[in-house]
C-alpha cells in the first residue's frame, strides 16, 4: 500500500493492513521476515561510474583532445620539453575536475546518514532500544521530546505531540500531531496523524506504527529527487565548451589547410607536418584551463572573505549570470526565530515590540508616542507577558555568546517578551510555582497552568494562566481586564477585529488570560468554561534578516528577480515578502504580483505553468517535487537560476538550480552537501555580495580570453603566411610554446586580480544566450591579431633584408609578439574604457608581471643557455626600437576601436 494512503485510515485499519499488534508490537521472528523483505531502513546508496570512469571523464573535452594528439606528436618527434608542457596542463585540468566531482556527490551520503540513529521500539510487548536501520514495516515506535523521527510512523497513541517539520515541510512551526483520520489528499505538511523521518519531535510524546523505511519513506523520495536532479553546467562551461569546439574545428582545418598547401607547393612532408602541428600548438590556448581554475579559485578566495564559501569554482562565474534567485523563506530571508512584534491590550492599546530573535534584548514602547512602557504589577500588559512567560514549557539558553532556545519556537518568543518587559523568565517557576497543567493539544488549542500566586492575599492562593488561539480562549472568558485593573464586560467583536488586524499583517496571534483566586482542588477545563478573564493578545512573527530588505532591493537594482519559495503558509509568506518589498521590482502587492500556493501550481495547465511562474514571486505551501518542478520553470524560461535553502526539503532544487546556495549555521548537511555554495552567515544580504563577486570574474575571465586569443591566433596565421609564401618559419614551435606558457602566467593572470569596475552591479545579469565574446569583442581579437601577424612578419622581413641571420630576425618576431601583448594586457584591464580612466597602478600585480616577463624575455634573448634552448640569439637597440614601436602603434589602434565600440561590448 503507497504511504501517501495511510494518514487517509483510522489508526486500527493501519493496524490491521500492517499486520501488527497496537500494543505488543510484532515478535522477533516477523520482524527477521521482514527485514529479509524490505531491507534495512536505509537510502541506497548511489549507482555511478567507477573511479577509472571518473578519471576519464576529465578528458572529455575537444580541446584536451588535441592537446593529447599535439603532445603525443611533438613526443614522437622527439620534442619532449614541448609534450611535456602540453600533458602537465592536461592532468592539472583534469585532477581539479575530478576533486569538484568528487564534493558534489558527497550530497547523496548525507541524505542517507539523516536515518542512522537509534528507535525505541515495543517487540513482543517488550520496550527495547534498536538501532533505526533494523526497524521493518509494523514496527510499533515510541517516541519523546528531543527523539529524531527514524521512519515514517502512523500516529496512533499521540500525547501533546508537536514536531519540528522545517527541515521537511518549510512550516515555520512546530506542529501539532493527533490520530484523526485526514482526507487522502492531503499534502505531507497537513498529514497531523503522521511523523516523518528526520523530523525532531519538541514536546510531548507519542506511539505509532512504522508504515514505510528507507526508500520508501518521505525523506527516500527526497533522496530520488536528488539524484535525478540534472548537475548542469554552469555558463561559463556551456560557453567555454561551445568556444572550444568552435575553436578546435578551427585549428584542425588550418593545420590540415596549411599541410596540404605545403606539400602542393612540393615542400618537403615531414617539415610541412612540424609546420602544421607548430600550427595547432600554437593556436591552442594552451594556458586557457589553468588561467579559467586560476580566476576561479581566486573569486573564491575573495569571496570566502565576504562569508561566502564555495564548494564548486564555476560556482563562481555563475553567480554573475543569475538571472532569478529563488530563496527559501525559513531560516533564509528570515532568522527562524520567533518573535514578538506587537501586544495588545483591552484598553485599547498596542505596545510595539523592539529586538528580534532569542536574545532578551529590546524593549515594550507604546504605539502611540514611542515612550518605553513599564508594565505595573497585575495590569492587563503584565498579565498578558506572565501568563505567555509562566503558562510556557519551554527554556532559553546562552552559550557562546548566542542566545537559543529549548522547546518550541512559540514559547520562546513569549519568553523573550516578557524579559524585555522587565519580567525574568528563569525566577519565574520559583515565584509561580506550577501545581498543574492542562497541556495544549490540537483539539484544544490552548494550554493552561495552575500557579501558586506569590501576589494574592498572604501569598497563598493560586491563578491560572492560559494561552491559546484567539477562537478558543475567547469561549472561555467571561470578561476583559480595563486599563485601571478591573474587569469590565467582555467585548468579543473588538477582541476578534483587534485580532484580524494583527492577523492582516502577516502576524500570528495568541490570546491570554487569567483567572485569580482558584480553587487548587479543582483544575480541568470544564470549570475554565466562561471564568477567565481577558488579558490581551501577543502577535509573532519570524521576522525578516536585518539586512535582507536592503539585499533584496540591490539584486533588483541589479536585474535579478527575487522569489520566496516556501512551505509555509501563504498569508505568512505574503506578508514577509511585502516586508521585503519582493513585489516591488514590479510595482505591485502580492495580489498584483502575485502569491500562488502548491495547490494553485498544481491546477494550472502545463502551458500556463511557466509563464504564471515566472510572473509570481511567492511560492507557499510548496512540496519538494514542486520546488523542483518550479526551478525547471524557470530555467525553461532561459533563466539562470541560484536556489538558497536550510531544509533537506530545499536539496533536490539545490541540486537542479544552476547554483544551489545552503545556509552554514542553520542548514541541514543534506542542504550543505548539495549546494555549491555555503554561507557561513546564514545571511541573505551575503547573496549580493557574492553576486558582485561572481560578476566581477566573469569580466576578469573574458578580459584574459580577448587578451590571449590575438596571440594564439596570430600565431597560428604566422605559420599559416609561412608555408603560403614558401618561407622560412618566423617562430619555431618551441619559442610558442615559450610565448604561449611564460605570458599566460607572467601577464595574463595578473587580470584575475583586476578590482571590480565601477556600476557593476548596476547593469541587468549577463543574456545567457549571449555569445562568449560578442561581436565587438569578436572584432577586436582579430584586430590585434591582424596587427600581430602584420608587425611580426614585416619585421622578420625587414631584419632579413638588413642581413640578419635567421636565429636573430625569429628572436625578434618572438620578442614582438610578447611586447605587444604586454602593451594590449594593459587595454584589457577594462573592455570600454580607457587604461588611463582605470588607473596604470590600480592593479599592482599586473606591475609585478610585467617586470617577470621583461626579466624573462632579456634572459631568452642574451643568456647563451637559453639561445641554445630556443634558438635564440641576442639582438641590437635599433630592433628594440622597432619592436616597441610596433607595439604602440597597435595599442593605439585598439584605443580608437574601443572609443568607437564602447556601446556594442
Amino acid at each position: 500500500m503507497p504511504t501517501e494512503a495511510h494518514h487517509g485510515l483510522a489508526a486500527h485499519e493501519v493496524v490491521m493492513l500492517l499486520e501488527t499488534d497496537p500494543h505488543r508490537g510484532l515478535d522477533e521472528g516477523e520482524v527477521a521476515r521482514r527485514q529479509e523483505r524490505y531491507g534495512p531502513n536505509v537510502l541506497p546508496a548511489a549507482t555511478g561510474g567507477g573511479l577509472l570512469l571518473r578519471v576519464l571523464r576529465q578528458f572529455h573535452h575537444p580541446l584536451i583532445y588535441v592537446l593529447l594528439a599535439a603532445g603525443t606528436i611533438t613526443a614522437l618527434l622527439h620534442e619532449y620539453t614541448d609534450s611535456a608542457v602540453i600533458f602537465g596542463v592536461v592532468v592539472v585540468n583534469a585532477v581539479v575536475g575530478f576533486v569538484q566531482e568528487s564534493k558534489a556527490e558527497a550530497a547523496l551520503d548525507a541524505l542517507r546518514s539523516m536515518v542512522r540513529t537509534r528507535a525505541r521500539v515495543v517487540r513482543g510487548g517488550r520496550e527495547r532500544m534498536v538501532p533505526s536501520q533494523e526497524l521493518v514495516p509494523g514496527d510499533l515506535v515510541l517516541v519523546e521530546a528531543g527523539d529524531k523521527v527514524p521512519a515514517d510512523v502512523r500516529l496512533i497513541r499521540p500525547v501533546s505531540l508537536r514536531v519540528d517539520e522545517s527541515a521537511l515541510t518549510g512550516e515555520s512551526v512546530p506542529v501539532a500531531k493527533d490520530e484523526t483520520v485526514l482526507p487522502a489528499t492531503a499534502a505531507v505538511a497537513d498529514r497531523h496523524n503522521m511523523l516523518y523521518s528526520g523530523t525532531l519531535v519538541t514536546a510531548g510524546s507519542g506511539t505509532g506504527v512504522t508504515v514505510a523505511t528507507g526508500a520508501e519513506t518521505e525523506l527516500g523520495a527526497i533522496h530520488r529527487l536528488v539524484g535525478s536532479a540534472e548537475t548542469l553546467v554552469t555558463p561559463l562551461t556551456a560557453k567555454l565548451n561551445q568556444f572550444s569546439k568552435v575553436l578546435t574545428v578551427a585549428i584542425l582545418a588550418l593545420a590540415a589547410l596549411t599541410f596540404g598547401i605545403g606539400l602542393a607547393r612540393g615542400q618537403d612532408g615531414a617539415e610541412t607536418f612540424t609546420a602544421a602541428v607548430a600550427l595547432a600548438v600554437g593556436a591552442i590556448p594552451e594556458g586557457l584551463p589553468a588561467a579559467v581554475t586560476i580566476t576561479l579559485a581566486i573569486g573564491v578566495a575573495r569571496m570566502a572573505r565576504r562569508k561566502a564559501v564555495v564548494r564548486q569554482l564555476p560556482a563562481v562565474e555563475t553567480l554573475g549570470s543569475t538571472t532569478v534567485i529563488g530563496s527559501d523563506k525559513t531560516g533564509t530571508l528570515t532568522e527562524n526565530q520567533m518573535t514578538v512584534r506587537a501586544v495588545w491590550t483591552p484598553d485599547g492599546a498596542e505596545y510595539e515590540v523592539t529586538g528580534s530573535g532569542y536574545a532578551p534584548q529590546g524593549e515594550i514602547v507604546h504605539g502611540t508616542d514611542g515612550t518605553v512602557a513599564v508594565p505595573r504589577p497585575r495590569s492587563a500588559l503584565w498579565w498578558t507577558l506572565l501568563a505567555g512567560a509562566a503558562c510556557n514549557d519551554a527554556a532559553l539558553t546562552h552559550e557562546e555568546g548566542r542566545w537559543g532556545l529549548v522547546g518550541d519556537p512559540t514559547e520562546g518568543a513569549l519568553l523573550v517578551a516578557a524579559a524585555k518587559g522587565g519580567l525574568d523568565p528563569a525566577a519565574l517557576p520559583g515565584e509561580y510555582a506550577r501545581a498543574g497543567t492542562l497541556p495544549f493539544s490540537s483539539e484544544r488549542q490552548f494550554m493552561a497552568t495552575l500557579h501558586r500566586d506569590p501576589g494574592s492575599g498572604g501569598g497563598t492562593g493560586h491563578v491560572v494562566l492560559v494561552k491559546g488561539a484567539v477562537e478558543r480562549v475567547l469561549p472561555l472568558c467571561g470578561g476583559w481586564l480595563a486599563g485601571d485593573g478591573t474587569v469590565r464586560e467582555l467585548d468579543a467583536d473588538a477582541v476578534l477585529r483587534a485580532a484580524e488586524d494583527l492577523a492582516s499583517r502577516g502576524l500570528r496571534v495568541l490570546a491570554t488570560a487569567v483567572r485569580t483566586d482558584s480553587d487548587p482542588r479543582v483544575f480541568d477545563e470544564d470549570v475554565l468554561d466562561g471564568t477567565l478573564t481577558l488579558t490581551g493578545l501577543q502577535a509573532m512573527l519570524d521576522p525578516p534578516r536585518p539586512a535582507a530588505a536592503s539585499a533584496v532591493r540591490a539584486c533588483h537594482t541589479a536585474g535579478i528577480t527575487v522569489k520566496m519559495i516556501t512551505g509555509d503558509h501563504a498569508a505568512t509568506a505574503g506578508a514577509i515578502a511585502e516586508r521585503l518589498q519582493l513585489f516591488g521590482d514590479v510595482g505591485g502587492s502580492r495580489g498584483d504580483a502575485g502569491v500562488l500556493t502548491g495547490a494553485d501550481l498544481d491546477a494550472l495547465p502545463a502551458e500556463e505553468y511557466p509563464e504564471a511562474v515566472d510572473r509570481a514571486r511567492v511560492f507557499a505551501r510548496v512540496s519538494p517535487e514542486q520546488k523542483l518542478r518550479l526551478v525547471e520553470a524557470l530555467q525553461s524560461r532561459g533563466h539562470v537560476v541560484a536556489m538558497t535553502g536550510d531544509g533537506v526539503n530545499d536539496a533536490p532544487a539545490l541540486r537542479q538550480a544552476n547554483i544551489g546556495i545552503a545556509m552554514g549555521r542553520g542548514g541541514t548537511e543534506v542542504a550543505k552537501e548539495a549546494a555549491d555554495m555555503v554561507l557561513t552567515d546564514d545571511d541573505f544580504a551575503t547573496i549580493e555580495a557574492a553576486v558582485e563577486e561572481g560578476r566581477g570574474v566573469f569580466d576578469n575571465l573574458t578580459k584574459f580570453i580577448v587578451w590571449t586569443l590575438p596571440t594564439n591566433m596570430g600565431e597560428g596565421l604566422v605559420i599559416l603566411a609561412a608555408i603560403l609564401f614558401g618561407s622560412a618559419l618566423p617562430i619555431l614551435p618551441t619559442q610558442i610554446l615559450w610565448i604561449n606558457m611564460t605570458t599566460a602566467v607572467a601577464l595574463g593572470l595578473m587580470l584575475a586580480f583586476e578590482p571590480k569596475e565601477a556600476g557593476i552591479m548596476s547593469r541587468a545579469p549577463r543574456d545567457p544566450d549571449r555569445p562568449l565574446l560578442t561581436g565587438a569583442l569578436a572584432f577586436r581579437v582579430v584586430l590585434v591579431s591582424t596587427l600581430l601577424v602584420a608587425g611580426s612578419w614585416w619585421l622578420f622581413s625587414w631584419e632579413r633584408a638588413e642581413g640578419a641571420g635567421l636565429a636573430e630576425a625569429r628572436t625578434a618576431a618572438l620578442n614582438l609578439f610578447v611586447v605587444v601583448e604586454l602593451f594590449y594586457l594593459f587595454s584589457c584591464r577594462s573592455l570600454t574604457r580607457s587604461m588611463w580612466h582605470v588607473g596604470l597602478f590600480s592593479n599592482k600585480w599586473i606591475i609585478g608581471g610585467v617586470t617577470v616577463q621583461a626579466l624573462g624575455q632579456l634572459a631568452i634573448t642574451y643568456l647563451p643557455a637559453m639561445n641554445t634552448l630556443f634558438e635564440t640569439t641576442p639582438i641590437n637597440g635599433e630592433t628594440w626600437l622597432r619592436i616597441l614601436g610596433i607595439a604602440a602603434l597597435a595599442s593605439l589602434v585598439v584605443a580608437v576601436d574601443k572609443r568607437l565600440r564602447r556601446q556594442w561590448v
